[in-house]
């Protein structure tokens, strides 16, 4: 049982609504792991171009989603672009309009404010038309709500809904979710992610456990795929 094609543009029998969103992505930063994809009814391939904001290459910034996510319609990631200086009396962008309004301009004004990368973890299910703020991390296992703002850091199995977007409870107890993030089934080879299908999308974590202990040790979890060398 080794699934789809993680290399298939759009598995759903060539269905333009939902993509492999890797092989949707061509910016450089930009990167996305195996089988997560990305639902559009107006064409899910263009999500670059319509659900990242502001995301310029100059800036240095990388937008990194792991592997096996689920982006619903309309989702916004705004990045690092979207920031106007703030270390003086006035937040508005004279610069970006010339005709001299850019003469003396510093750009560690925009510097200050830049927050980084945004990293959304592995088996993350991000909303309908949630919206992403610049830097944030969303961690494995992660659930974010329609319409929410994520303005902060959402751990991993955290359920986040509002604006802004606040954590309302774990999806499991503490230890289980560090059972299931050294488990990190998400990084395992197809061939074992289908023979274990029934233990990924069940509910007995000990099970899940002995059937990562029979991977082979070079087959284990390891560095997320998604992750720029």
């Amino acid at each position: 049982m080794h699934g789809p094609d993680p290399d298939c543009l759009y598995p759903f029998n060539g269905e333009p609504h939902t993509v492999f969103l890797k092989n949707a992505i061509s910016r450089p930063n930009i990167f996305v792991g195996d089988y997560t994809y990305y639902h559009d009814d107006d064409g899910a391939a263009g999500f670059q171009d319509r659900c990242v904001r502001y995301h310029f290459e100059f800036l240095g910034d990388r937008l990194i989603i792991g592997r096996f996510t689920a982006i619903a319609m309309g989702a916004q990631f705004i990045m690092n672009g979207a920031n106007h200086a703030m270390t003086g009396l006035s937040a508005y962008p004279f610069n970006i309009f010339g005709q001299g309004w850019d003469e003396g301009f510093d750009f560690a004004t925009i510097d200050a404010g830049l927050r980084g990368d945004t990293t959304i973890g592995n088996d993350v299910w991000i909303g309908r038309e949630a919206t992403i703020m610049p830097g944030i991390t969303i961690g494995d296992g992660a659930i974010v709500g329609t319409r929410a703002v994520v303005a902060s850091d959402i751990p991993p199995y955290a359920i986040a809904v509002g604006n802004p977007a606040r954590v309302i409870r774990r999806r499991f107890d503490n230890k289980t979710i560090d059972r299931l993030l050294a488990i990190a089934w998400w990084n395992w080879p197809a061939e074992q992610i289908g023979r274990h299908l029934d233990r990924i999308r069940g509910a007995d974590i000990d099970a899940l456990e002995r059937a990562a202990t029979s991977l082979p040790s070079a087959q284990g979890a390891s560095q997320s795929p998604a992750s720029p060398e």
